[in-house]
């Protein structure tokens, strides 16, 4: 246990196996370090403990712990002061700050510094432990090592194209794919841990696929195997599940990558929140046409979820024909959002890397509580999306005044993208969100079936 009585700088070993990971906790409150410590020993890690910056950087140097706990506020260094320091000493240190009296800029921060997360006093069991875990996770790459052998390896079995439709025209564009394969690493956005992804060319005609990792299901990027629209877009089969397509899918349609293989570890990375990575990824890779005609998916007449026709109010989603694809979208949230409008036409992937790609995902202080109740939003990093108050964004510069308005667009882009073939029409919608996205792709997926067209 720890002495009240203990001068500054001391630091206590407990006993541990060479198997253990190792947490240091660096706090100047003795009855945090008890508390932590007892936490951690229950789950099976060993602990080193110290009140001192200068002490835990000598003890990071000669003991090497997995993941360090760091107080924003130590009586000898600043907490802030240390986080640098350990980052130069080690760049891969997983360290998670605390403090009970810190501010969203100090969060802020300690984020950009390298933090892996910051957590406020008082102090949750489930909080730590989770904190401790991702830490190690981003650290160590858990359960990440497939996507390395992944890269050496195809699809394990025969590849189900995109289904037939009555409302197919072949265009005079070249279907798509990219010029090689590569690995993207980054953090789930709802579930909080380190994820991956592989993503591989693929021969005309085969469409967009998910592979999950490590079981190896085939998961066609199309809108019957969509399971969930809470907040993001979920994909299933056979009881795997592929989380928060929507982004990557986004650029994928406005590039016009019509054959793709994506192998992934649970959820596809949000990166910083917008589809603007993965279209910078697409780029260095490489976009290549190929010797096939891309068949495109051409709105015969009007579509429409919501509005007068089912009692829906204001809510709207309307597709009807269109020579190209656009999308206009009406926002209106209560301040500091405001109402916001905008119109966009995918007139060529340089235009939608300007005006939507950059547009970040965002969530609001309020929906905190309940979005963490449901086990959502853990990968919302204070860099990669936009944290509305009651008052102003707290976290980040908007990259548009109008930014959440685009990214509602960007949202459509990517659903409408789970027909199986880019879309020639116009969106006009209004409140709206994925579950009504998905809708109206399933009433377009049900005129136009050869069964029911």
């Amino acid at each position: 246990m720890i002495r009240r009585s203990a001068p500054r700088g001391f630091q206590e070993v407990h006993r541990m196996s060479a198997a253990q990971k190792r947490v240091l906790i660096v706090d100047d409150q003795p009855g945090i370090l008890t508390t932590l410590t007892s936490i951690f020993e229950d789950e099976g890690f060993g602990t080193l403990t110290t009140d001192s910056g200068e002490q835990a950087l000598r003890l990071y140097e000669t003991e090497r712990p997995d993941v360090v706990f760091l107080d924003i506020w130590l009586p000898d260094r600043d907490g802030l002061e240390t986080l640098k320091a350990l980052r130069q000493l080690d760049p891969e240190a997983a360290v998670v700050m605390i403090s009970g009296h810190g501010t969203t800029s100090t969060a802020v921060r300690a984020i950009k510094m390298g933090a892996f997360d910051y957590i406020e006093k008082p102090l949750s069991y489930e909080r730590v432990i989770d904190a401790a875990r991702g830490a190690l996770d981003q650290r160590q790459g858990n359960g990440l090592a497939a996507l390395e052998a992944a890269v050496r390896t195809g699809a394990r079995a025969p590849l189900e194209p995109p289904p037939l439709l009555s409302l197919l025209q072949t265009s005079d564009r070249p279907q798509r794919t990219i010029a090689k394969s590569t690995v993207l690493y980054g953090l789930g956005l709802h579930s909080g841990t380190r994820t991956g992804m592989v993503l591989q060319p693929l021969p005309p005609d085969s469409g967009i696929h998910l592979h999950t990792l490590p079981s190896g299901t085939q998961v066609p990027a199309h809108v019957r195997y969509v399971a969930d629209t809470d907040y993001a877009t979920t994909l299933s089969r056979d009881g795997e599940n592929i989380r928060t397509v929507e982004h990557l899918l986004s650029a994928l349609h406005a590039a016009g990558v019509t054959n793709l293989l994506i192998k992934v570890n649970g959820e596809i990375p949000v990166l910083d929140g917008s589809a603007l990575n993965f279209c910078e990824a697409l780029e260095q890779l490489g976009i290549e046409d190929q010797d096939a005609p891309r068949q495109e998916l051409v709105v015969d007449r009007a579509y429409q979820i919501g509005g007068e026709a089912n009692g829906s109010g204001d809510k709207i989603l309307l597709l009807e024909p269109h020579d190209g694809f656009a999308v206009s979208y009406y926002l209106n949230y209560p301040p500091p959002v405001g109402e916001q409008e905008y119109h966009f036409e995918l007139d060529s992937f340089e235009t939608y890397k300007r005006e939507i790609a950059p547009a970040r995902t965002f969530g609001f202080m309020r929906d905190l509580k309940m979005l963490n109740e449901l086990g959502l939003g853990s990968g919302g990093r204070l860099d990669n999306f936009i944290l509305v108050g009651d008052d102003n964004v707290l976290n980040t510069e908007l990259r548009f005044p109008d930014e959440f308005v685009r990214h509602k667009i960007l949202d459509i882009v990517g659903d409408l993208y789970l027909l199986g073939y880019p879309i020639r029409g116009k969106v006009t919608a209004r409140l709206t969100g994925h579950r009504d996205n998905i809708a109206i792709l399933r009433e377009i997926l049900a005129a136009a079936s050869p069964a029911g067209g």
